[in-house]
C-alpha cells in the first residue's frame, strides 16, 4: 500500500490524482501531518509526500530503523514540477515510484542514487540475496576500478560494466557456496538449490527446517541460495513442510508419486513406498527438475532417540538461459511498448539487424554485448541467439513490428528446445500501424499475407490470396514489391479484382510512424503497383469497405448501425 501525506491544497489536489489514478493501491491520510506520516510510515510499504523534503526530513528522522525495513518515500514539491526519491530507493521501491509518481502527475523524477545514475544495475536491485562489502564493489563498477569477477556459472544477469581483473583486490562473487568472504568482496546468491522434504504426518516446522539447514551447512551451501522446496502431492498440506517452506521464504512444489517413483535415486525405501505410493520423496523430488545431488537422503535427528520424523536432500540445478523475443514496434519510439524497453535493459547479450540496433542503441545498459549482423542473416542471427541463450546468458532478439509476425521468433523458436527460459514480447505490427493511419480498415475480418516468395513458393501464396479473395475478408499486404520482384502484386490485385469493384478502396502506407511517412486512399482499379516498395503495406478493403471523410472504413456490421442506415 502506498500512503499519500499533504499539507496545503495544491498538495491535496495532485494526491487525488495520484490516488484516483491507482485505486484500490494507495490510502489518504488526514490529519495533522506528522500523525499521518507516522502512522503511513507504519503501515504502508511506500509513501508519497506532497511536502517540502527538508520537512519529511525531519519528520522521518526518528522513525528510521534501517535500509531493509524502512518504505520507499517520495516527495512531490507544491507546483508538482518534481517527484524526488527521498528514502528507500532500491530497497524501499523509491526510485521505481518516483518515475510512476512523474508519468501520473507529468512531473521530473528525480533520483540521486549513483547506480541509477549512471545506469548501472545495482547489485541489490537483481532479484538475489547479496552479502558482504556491496558497497565496496559498487563503488569500484562505478569508478572503473578493476573487479575479480567469480561465478561458479553463467547466470542470466544483466550487463555489469566491471573491468574484469583476477588479481584485483575487490571481488564480485556469484555462488551458493558458503565461505569467509574477504574485506572488499560481496557474494550474489542465485537461486540454484533445490530441497527436496518428506515428512511424517504431525512432523514440526522447527524439526524440518533444522534438518534442511544442518544439510545446507553440512554440504557448505548457502541457504540465501535456496530456490524452492519440493515434495510429494500427499504432503501438499504437511504443515511442517508447508511451514518450513513459508519460514524460508520459498515456494513449495509439489508432484504426484507416479512421477517420483519413476526417477532412479540412490537411497530407495520400503517405508514411503507404503506411506504415499513412491519408493523415494525426499531424494527424487530434489531431482525431478534435474540437476546434480550435492546432499543425498539425510534423516533428522530428534532428542532421546525417538524415530525421525523428516528427510531431506539437496540438489544443485543448472542455470537456464533466457531468451526474450522483443518486437520494436513499426519504428517510432513512442510506439515501443514499456516491456519492451524492460527487456532491453535487461538483456547482457543483444542479438539484431544492424538497423534495428542503431533504432534502440541508446536504450541498452553500458556493458551490454551486442551481436548485430546485415540483411539476410537471420538464420544466423536465431542460431545465435538461442546459442547465447544456451550459454546462461539473458539474451534478447529484436525484430521491428511484432517479432512474432513476419520476423524473427519464428526461426529462433524453431531452433530452441526446453533447456532454456523463452518469453515472447509483443509489439506493434506494420499493419496496425498502417491502420490506425488510414482510419478503421481491419474493423472486420482481415488476414496479412506477404508477398515476397523467397521462402513460400508463389503457388501457395496465389492460393492463400484466391481464399482470402473469395471469403471478402480485408487483406493486408507485406513485402508487396521490390525491384527484383515485380510481378506478384499486380498479380494479387488482379485476383482481388475478380470478386471486388474497382472502386474497393485500398490504403498504401510507406513507413508507417517513422519521420517519412506517407500514406493515401485510393482505389483497386486505380491502384499503380509501381509506386509501392518494400516499405509499404497495403490495405485492401472487402465489398463492405468504404472511404468515410477521407478515411478508410471497414464497418464491423453492428445491428444499432445497419438499423440507422435504413
Amino acid at each position: 500500500m502506498i500512503g499519500l501525506i499533504s499539507a496545503t491544497a495544491a498538495g491535496a489536489v495532485a494526491r487525488d490524482r495520484l490516488a484516483a489514478a491507482w485505486p484500490g493501491r494507495t490510502r489518504v491520510y488526514e490529519g495533522p501531518v506528522r500523525d499521518a506520516v507516522e502512522r503511513a510510515f507504519g503501515e504502508c510499504e511506500q509513501l508519497v509526500c506532497f511536502l517540502a523534503t527538508g520537512a519529511v526530513v525531519r519528520l522521518l528522522a526518528p522513525l528510521l530503523a534501517g535500509k531493509a525495513s524502512d518504505p520507499g518515500v517520495v516527495c512531490v514539491d507544491e507546483g508538482s514540477r518534481f517527484a524526488v526519491s527521498l528514502l528507500g530507493g532500491h530497497e524501499g521501491g523509491a526510485n521505481a515510484l518516483a518515475g510512476e509518481v512523474g508519468d501520473v502527475l507529468g512531473c521530473a523524477p528525480v533520483v540521486t542514487t549513483a547506480t541509477d545514475a549512471r545506469d548501472i544495475p545495482g547489485l541489490d536491485t537483481l532479484g538475489w540475496p547479496v552479502e558482504g562489502a556491496v558497497a565496496a564493489v559498487t563503488r569500484a563498477v562505478l569508478d572503473g576500478a578493476p573487479v575479480a569477477l567469480r561465478a561458479d556459472a553463467v547466470w542470466p544477469l544483466p550487463p555489469l560494466p566491471v573491468v574484469v581483473s583476477e588479481e584485483a583486490g575487490t571481488v564480485l562473487s556469484v555462488s551458493d557456496r558458503v565461505g569467509e568472504l574477504g574485506p572488499r568482496e560481496a557474494v550474489l546468491r542465485p537461486p540454484s538449490l533445490v530441497v527436496g522434504v518428506g515428512a511424517s504426518k504431525g512432523a514440526s516446522v522447527d524439526e524440518v527446517l533444522a534438518l534442511v539447514g544442518e544439510a545446507l551447512a553440512g554440504a557448505g551451501l548457502s541457504p540465501l541460495s535456496v530456490a524452492e522446496l519440493a515434495t510429494v502431492d500427499a504432503k501438499a498440506e504437511e504443515a511442517g513442510i508447508v511451514g518450513a517452506a513459508a519460514r524460508l521464504g520459498v515456494p513449495l512444489r509439489t508432484y504426484a508419486a507416479e512421477v517420483l517413483a519413476r526417477i532412479d535415486v540412490p537411497n530407495p525405501s520400503d517405508a514411503p513406498l507404503a506411506a504415499v505410493g513412491t519408493p523415494s520423496v525426499a531424494e527424487a523430488a530434489a531431482l525431478a527438475g534435474g540437476g546434480e545431488l550435492l546432499v543425498p537422503k539425510r534423516k533428522s535427528s530428534r532428542p532421546d532417540g525417538l524415530p525421525a520424523m523428516a528427510t531431506c536432500a539437496v540438489v544443485r540445478r543448472a542455470p537456464r538461459g533466457r531468451l526474450a523475443v522483443v518486437g520494436l514496434g513499426p519504428g517510432a519510439r513512442d510506439l515501443l511498448t514499456p516491456r519492451a524497453k524492460a527487456e532491453l535493459r535487461r538483456a547482457s547479450v543483444l542479438v539484431g539487424l544492424d538497423q534495428y540496433v542503431d533504432q534502440i542503441r541508446d536504450l541498452l545498459r553500458p556493458g551490454t554485448t551486442v551481436l548485430e549482423s546485415g540483411l539476410g542473416a537471420e538464420e544466423e542471427r536465431a542460431r545465435t541467439a538461442v546459442a547465447e541463450a544456451r550459454k546462461g546468458h539473458a539474451v534478447a532478439l529484436i525484430g521491428s513490428g511484432d517479432a512474432g509476425v513476419y520476423a524473427m521468433a519464428s526461426p529462433a523458436l524453431a531452433e530452441a528446445s526446453d533447456d532454456i527460459d523463452v518469453v515472447g514480447v509483443p509489439g506493434v505490427t506494420a499493419a496496425l500501424a498502417a491502420a490506425a493511419i488510414l482510419g478503421a480498415p481491419l474493423g472486420h475480418d482481415h488476414v496479412s499475407i506477404s508477398l515476397s516468395d523467397l521462402h513460400t513458393p508463389w503457388e501457395v501464396i496465389e492460393r492463400r490470396v484466391r481464399a482470402a479473395a473469395e471469403a471478402d475478408i480485408v487483406v493486408t499486404f507485406y513485402n508487396p514489391r521490390s525491384r527484383g520482384r515485380d510481378w506478384q502484386l499486380p498479380k494479387a490485385l488482379g485476383i482481388l479484382a475478380e470478386h471486388r469493384t474497382a472502386s474497393t478502396p485500398v490504403g498504401v502506407v510507406r513507413n508507417a510512424s517513422r519521420v517519412d511517412e506517407s500514406s493515401r486512399l485510393t482505389t483497386l482499379g486505380a491502384l499503380d503497383p509501381t509506386t509501392v516498395d518494400m516499405m509499404t503495406v497495403v490495405v485492401v478493403g472487402n465489398t463492405a469497405a468504404r472511404e468515410i471523410a477521407g478515411r478508410m472504413v471497414t464497418p464491423r456490421g453492428y445491428r444499432w448501425q445497419t438499423e440507422a442506415a435504413k
